[in-house]
Parts: C-alpha cells; sequence; structure tokens
C-alpha cells in the first residue's frame, strides 16, 4: 500500500510540474503576442477647451506628448493607453495667458511639469468606441477619469512601410477634483475642461 501511495503521489507531482509548465508557456506567449504602438508627435496633440465669462470657449494645445498603446487584440479592445504631456508647452495663441497658465494659478510648471495619463481598463460601448478608464494626474493630483476612445483604423504608411493606428480621445473632467485654477469661479472660468486628443501611433517592427 505504502508503495502504490508514493507512486500516485508521484504521478501527482509530475502532473502539476505539467500544468505550471503549459501555464507558463501559456502566459508567455500572450505576453509575447502584445504589441507596442508609439504615437507621432508630429501627428499626435492633447487640446482643451475652457468656458469664459459663461459666453465663450477658449481652445489650448500642448505641443509636446509622448504616448503609447500596448494590444494584443487587433480591434484594440484589450489596449493599455498612458500618455504624459509637458505642461510648459501649454499654448493658446496667446503670449500672456500662455504665461499666466504656466504660472502658480494653474499647471505651475515649474513644480509639476507633467500632465500624466495611466490605463486601469477598457470596455466597447459601440463599434471602435471604447470606455477607456484610468487615473489622471494634473498639478500633483491623481483622480480616476473615463475617457471615449476612438479607434479610427489601421493603415499602412507608404513613407514608413509600417503600420499605422489613429485613434481620438474625448472626454470632460473637473478643475475643482483637481484643485486646479482656485482663484477662478465658474463665472469666470468654466468648472468642466473638455479634453480632445488626436494622434498616429506606429506599430513596433
Amino acid at each position: 500500500m505504502g508503495h502504490r501511495k508514493k507512486q500516485s503521489q508521484k504521478k501527482l507531482n509530475k502532473m502539476k510540474k505539467i500544468l505550471i509548465l503549459l501555464a507558463s508557456a501559456f502566459l508567455y506567449t500572450a505576453a509575447s503576442a502584445q504589441t507596442t504602438w508609439t504615437a507621432d508627435k508630429n501627428h499626435s496633440n492633447v487640446k482643451f477647451t475652457v468656458t469664459h465669462l459663461l459666453i465663450n470657449d477658449v481652445d489650448g494645445t500642448f505641443k509636446s506628448v509622448d504616448a503609447t498603446i500596448v494590444a494584443a487584440k487587433p480591434d484594440f479592445s484589450d489596449a493599455k493607453v498612458s500618455f504624459t504631456v509637458q505642461t510648459a508647452t501649454v499654448s493658446t495663441d496667446n503670449d500672456y495667458r500662455d504665461k499666466h497658465l504656466s504660472s502658480e494659478d494653474f499647471f505651475n510648471v515649474a513644480k509639476y511639469p507633467t500632465l500624466t495619463f495611466t490605463s486601469t481598463g477598457i470596455s466597447k460601448t459601440s463599434d471602435k468606441h471604447y470606455a477607456l478608464t484610468g487615473n489622471l494626474t494634473l498639478a500633483g493630483v491623481t483622480k480616476p477619469v473615463t475617457f471615449d476612445l476612438w479607434y479610427r483604423g489601421t493603415i499602412v504608411n507608404q513613407m514608413t512601410k509600417g503600420d499605422d493606428a489613429g485613434f481620438q480621445l474625448t472626454g470632460t473632467i473637473k478643475r475643482s477634483d483637481f484643485n486646479f485654477g482656485t482663484k477662478f469661479g465658474s463665472a469666470t472660468l468654466s468648472d468642466e475642461v473638455t479634453i480632445k486628443a488626436n494622434g498616429e501611433f506606429a506599430k513596433a517592427k
């Protein structure tokens, strides 16, 4: 009986090892199937819109954005998205206003040189549209946000001969959630700020 028990235990241990090896191989294959896509800075931007004095919209953009998307599925339904904005590159086509936005009243670029977003989840809402959840860090405050991510398609770039994918990210955040621009009430600047980001992403070779 003791001999049979030892044999059964050996078989069980062998089966466990095989299962562990299979699981490791599966995880390795899944990880290796992921592809990284990097934003083309010349064709990517992050824009924002805020309402001034309740009657007029003012638009701004950031001139320096780094972004990556990592996905294994061709429809990007498992995409992980991250981007970093250099806050000192904020531009509203008005030098005085841009200087003010860079000051401690708003972005405080000396203390907070970047604005970042890292996704934590994604779910399909309609054809090529996804609800993208993640953490946005603005002026030292990190809050969960949800954006709409529109996958606009993939083509072969005739110049690089590589694959390029297009995306647009849109959504609305509240200044008050990030203690941003607290000296200015909603009668001066709307609490809600609309975000719109466009990007062309090149597939890693």
